[in-house]
């Protein structure tokens, strides 16, 4: 899907009218939210790594969980950086827009950064699209009766995952 930035400009006017997106001064839960993502990240990878003796769940089902994880490391990621911002989200998709609205730059303020020299804090919409490939995949895993995975497509999720939390280290890393 491609990226609409007046599209989540409008849905996030929409969602601080409904509540989902909230002002917030509660800057210390960024490192929190920071150290849940790098955490859940490593657990991630656990899961994603192991193989299962024959006393264990098949492989499929820590597939499941990898995946599930991966993607909540981006949510714990996206929620410091949402903070960063003064704003606190309600649900997934509220901090889906919130993101793709807050911290994508438009391509006078990408200027700006890059002419700054800190073009590190630019957050690219392929970035959104990670985030939102994993929310999918996340709920598919866990509300389907059974969906087999690829090993790339577990490793695709992961890495995308690690570049998301990371990239967000890095534009949180001075506040």
């Amino acid at each position: 899907m491609q990226f609409d930035k007046n599209q989540y400009q409008q849905l996030f006017k929409d969602f601080v009218k409904q509540k989902r997106i909230k002002g917030s001064q509660e800057f210390f839960k960024m490192k929190l939210f920071l150290q849940k993502a790098e955490n859940s990240l490593l657990i991630a990878q656990f899961h994603k790594d192991i193989k299962p003796n024959k006393d264990q769940a098949p492989k499929l089902y820590w597939d499941y969980w990898a995946i599930t994880i991966a993607y909540y490391s981006m949510l714990y990621a996206a929620k410091a950086a949402l903070v960063s911002k003064g704003y606190e989200v309600s649900d997934h998709d509220a901090a889906q827009i919130a993101l793709g609205h807050l911290l994508v730059p438009d391509a006078l303020e990408k200027e700006d950064l890059e002419l700054l020299n800190q073009a590190y804090k630019i957050l690219e919409d392929e970035y959104v699209h990670y985030f939102e490939d994993a929310k999918k995949e996340s709920h598919i895993a866990r509300y389907s009766a059974i969906h087999t995975y690829t090993r790339r497509r577990v490793e695709e999720i992961f890495e995308n995952a690690t570049q998301f939390v990371a990239k967000m280290g890095l534009i949180l890393q001075e506040k």
